[in-house]
């Protein structure tokens, strides 16, 4: 009688599949770490002065990347197992492995020079390039670049890689006999599937999944590149142009040179010298205007999560949830038609520090591909003058791609959740408490070289949901404002520590020598829906508080204005002329009949965009027409359709222009500074 062979016995044709997966995952690892060893040698020269030690943990970093490529490719095959034969005799799998392994070391050694060219991974510029003339492409490549050499290193390359396949392929041969019984195979298939979705997400955190923004861990962009790859950023880059095709709309609403030219007439101001117009849309030189007769040394950017202007006392509703920053404001320059760019915070950070605004399409900026860029902003222009900085957060960085996106603008000093010690409350959600963030911001700002000026952003987040507060609350807990109440209380809080702070900063020795900017990154839904787009979700405080800020420029300003508008504004304190190609304008030097402007937009898929031009909002939402409204926000807000065709056609006109001058700047890595 034929005996009945055990479980154990049954199940080698699994354990072989199993294995085989399990070489290629090596292969793959160590062609894709030798193709990385190869661009490190390729750019020999952008490693001098790199410590070993980050470049080491580029190519540890680096590995995880890898792990996302060889684990997605290799998950259909992870499926095969729950078939009854696994992966049958493996030509098919061999082809698919062989074709994905080509694929990807093609990019690999196209990316050779592309990054020695361009300082930059693959992206969007490779599908740009596809885009334009073949011949004249072609015709560059050939000529420009040793294409032979690089097809015989893709052909070496993918042999060793495709060899190794082979050796793995036979030293995993299956031994005779039926594949396990499905009972035994589902659950051993399903704990390959859990490793394998854990490889291709590349972090074991919950959350988000390892982004670019994770390869950003040096002061040298070269190391924080070199962990990259290629294939990973080019995939994301055709993922993010896919997801944004709601918005390429705009980049056929006029013609090109039309749209740049409304632009610059929209933001250029009279103290601007625009330069290289060829090339950069809004590159110029400011003159700015001083009044000072000392400018400040350090800039300190606070940005309030959620810090609506509609519960503001000092925007007119004096209801007591902000009673710190009224004080402050009768210390400085209030500007009461000020509106974030976006509803969410990171459109508030980009906006603020980058000085770029929320475009359809790039919501999530930070993220994508096109944030790669260095844009005009706050690190860009003062790193090179020799300014210490610092970015301290409750948070978590890795949120929104943070610390990855300002480590690209220039930042290099970052306090973030992990970095306290002994806080006062931790919330299990978010992070440390508001109180928190601003007595270490107080301690890193003390820390700091003073023999060199400074500048620093400081992010509250207490008041965000679910508003988790210390207990005992140090405020009274607000009431009688229904679902808002605790909404409302975590903004008293947070404005509560924004006095702390202040009154224990203005003891430092560099306080007298600062500006402070204090904004908010965005409102929240109130009750009153102000015009079709919410405009009171727009509103928020922002603040100058400096030495002479109040009696030289007074305590109010009505101009419209963004955050876009602060880089600009605040730089121009400093007292110095500076090339910039900011998205908004120095405030404080702008002719006495400017009312401002502002574009601003909601977050997610809501693809409506708005033009504040004084007292006139033009509301343009994805389908229709165009609406043309006037608003009032002090003493009462108030909003009410107009009836005014050529009023509307020239701000939908202006809309326009803004918006596609802005994502062509943005798709051709123009919206930034010159090198």
């Amino acid at each position: 009688m034929q005996q009945k062979k055990s479980p154990i016995s049954s199940l080698s044709p699994l354990v072989a599949d199993i294995s085989f997966l399990l070489g290629y995952s090596v292969v793959s690892l160590l062609a894709l770490a030798l193709l990385r060893g190869i661009l490190f040698y390729r750019n020999l020269g952008l490693a001098e002065g790199i410590p070993l030690p980050e470049l080491a943990t580029a190519f540890l970093v680096g590995l995880r990347f890898d792990l996302i490529i060889t684990n997605i490719i290799v998950l259909p095959l992870v499926l095969a197992l729950f078939l009854p034969n696994g992966l049958g005799r493996r030509k098919l799998v061999l082809l698919w492995l062989g074709f994905a392994g080509m694929l990807t070391l093609f990019f690999g050694v196209v990316e050779l020079d592309f990054y020695h060219e361009f300082h930059t991974r693959l992206n969007s510029i490779a599908f740009q390039y596809l885009r334009e003339d073949p011949a004249t492409v072609s015709s560059m490549i050939w000529h420009g670049f040793p294409v032979i050499r690089y097809l015989l290193l893709w052909g070496l390359l993918w042999g060793l890689y495709f060899g190794g396949l082979l050796w793995v392929n036979r030293c995993t041969q299956k031994s005779e006999g039926k594949n396990a019984r499905l009972a035994v195979r589902i659950p051993v298939v399903i704990l390959v599937i859990f490793f394998t979705a854990w490889g291709a997400r590349g972090t074991l955190r919950s959350g988000p999944p390892l982004r670019w923004g994770d390869a950003f861990h040096s002061t040298h962009l070269f190391a924080n590149h070199l962990a990259l790859n290629g294939t990973y950023t080019l995939v994301k880059a055709a993922l993010a142009q896919s997801k944004a095709k709601p918005g390429e709309r705009w980049l056929k609403l006029l013609p090109k040179d039309k749209a740049l030219s409304i632009s610059r007439q929209l933001l250029l101001t009279p103290q601007d010298e625009l330069l290289d117009p060829a090339r950069y849309p809004l590159l110029r030189r400011h003159m700015p205007i001083t009044r000072l007769p000392e400018p400040p040394q350090n800039i300190v950017f606070i940005m309030m999560e959620s810090f609506s202007g509609a519960f503001t006392g000092a925007l007119g509703h004096d209801y007591g949830i902000t009673p710190a920053f009224d004080k402050l404001a009768k210390q400085g320059l209030l500007f009461d038609r000020f509106f974030s760019n976006g509803t969410h915070t990171h459109q508030g950070m980009f906006a603020t520090v980058a000085c770029f605004p929320n475009l359809p399409g790039h919501e999530y900026l930070m993220q994508q591909s096109q944030g790669q860029h260095q844009f005009s902003g706050l690190p860009v222009l003062l790193k090179p003058r020799g300014f210490n900085d610092v970015y301290v957060y409750n948070g978590d960085f890795s949120w929104d791609n943070q610390e990855g996106f300002f480590r690209n603008q220039g930042m290099t000093r970052f306090f973030g959740r992990d970095d306290y010690k002994n806080p006062k409350f931790i919330d299990p959600t978010w992070g440390v408490s508001d109180e928190d963030m601003f007595s270490q911001s107080l301690l890193e700002l003390n820390r700091l070289d003073p023999s060199r000026p400074f500048f620093a952003v400081l992010q509250t987040l207490s008041n965000h949901t679910p508003y988790a507060l210390p207990d005992p609350l140090p405020i009274e807990a607000v009431t009688g404002f229904g679902e808002l109440n605790q909404h409302l209380t975590a903004q008293h809080y947070s404005d509560w520590a924004l006095g702390q702070f202040f009154a224990a900063a203005q003891k430092a020795p560099w306080f007298d020598k600062t500006l402070f900017v204090i904004v908010g990154d965005h409102g929240f839904g109130v009750q009153r829906q102000l015009s079709e787009i919410d405009l009171l979700r727009f509103r928020v405080p922002m603040l100058l508080i400096g030495p002479g800020i109040r009696e030289h420029y007074g305590a109010r300003n009505h101009t419209v204005a963004t955050q876009v508008d602060i880089v600009p504004t605040a730089v121009s304190l400093l007292g110095q002329p500076f090339v910039h190609q900011c998205w908004g304008r120095d405030l404080l030097s702008l002719p006495d009949n400017d009312p401002g402007l502002g574009v601003i937009k909601p977050s997610g898929s809501d693809q409506t965009v708005a033009l504040i031009r004084g007292n006139r909002i033009l509301i343009k939402p994805p389908h229709g027409e165009a609406t043309l409204g006037q608003y009032e926000l002090n003493p009462n807000e108030h909003y009410q359709r107009e009836e005014n065709e050529a009023m509307r056609d020239r701000l939908n006109t202006e809309l326009a222009a803004f918006v596609q001058s802005a994502m062509q700047g943005l798709y051709e890595d123009r919206a930034g500074v010159a090198d």
